[in-house]
């Protein structure tokens, strides 16, 4: 246990569904960490379509803040927790701190330093975020605190994480994981392959310096 997946992208390119496919592929009892709370009717509708998705399948907490907390309500048997999204709790603390971005950044950090320190001892994790800083600059200064306070929290967790997966037009694309054994099952076939490219670059090297 204590493997870390992070699943990032634009909005709608299918980081919730590949979180819901990647816990429902690999584990038997799983848990959903909902962020979002319903405070009008576009998100009351957004949650029930979430909850539709998932069904029966998924435990649901529902934390808006305090996601520490939410991994200790956790069943002693939850093998993997989907935290959607990282996003929308950095909304939440930005709401509940009065917009003070420094606050909220000490809030982050010390959430990515419990969460590392404790890797080992939780269940499996995995989070959705969302990558917002690839737009224009916003001309305001609330949103951009918000931007590049997005952008810290998905880098800390990014650090820490075994897997981080970008998706891009609804196709995931693995762009960090680490060799580790609980990543074992791909870490071979992923060897073979840069043992593969790599010996190409020596060869196309060796080639240009016997020009």
């Amino acid at each position: 246990m204590g493997k870390i997946i992070l699943i990032t992208g634009g909005a709608r390119s299918g980081k919730s569904s590949h979180a819901l496919a990647t816990a429902m592929e690999s584990y038997e009892c799983r848990a959903f960490i909902a962020t979002a709370e319903a405070l009008d009717d576009e998100m009351r509708e957004r949650i029930a379509k979430h909850k539709s998705e998932r069904r029966n399948f998924f435990d649901t907490i529902e934390e808006p803040v305090d996601l520490m907390a939410a991994f200790g309500k956790l069943f002693m048997q939850t093998e993997v927790a989907i935290i959607d999204c990282l996003t929308v709790w950095l909304g939440n603390l930005f709401h509940r701190n009065q917009d003070d971005a420094a606050k909220v950044r000490r809030i982050i950090d010390t959430f990515a330093d419990e969460l590392k320190a404790r890797k080992n001892r939780l269940c499996d994790l995995i989070f959705v975020t969302n990558e917002v800083g690839w737009g224009i600059v916003p001309e305001n200064r609330l949103s951009r605190d918000y931007r590049d306070l997005a952008g810290h929290l998905n880098r800390r967790i990014a650090e820490i994480s075994d897997q981080v997966v970008l998706c891009v037009s609804g196709i995931p694309v693995e762009i960090k994981r680490q060799f580790s054994p609980q990543s074992a099952w791909r870490g071979e076939a992923a060897a073979r392959k840069f043992e593969i490219l790599n010996s190409k670059s020596e060869t196309n090297s060796n080639d240009q310096n016997s020009k």
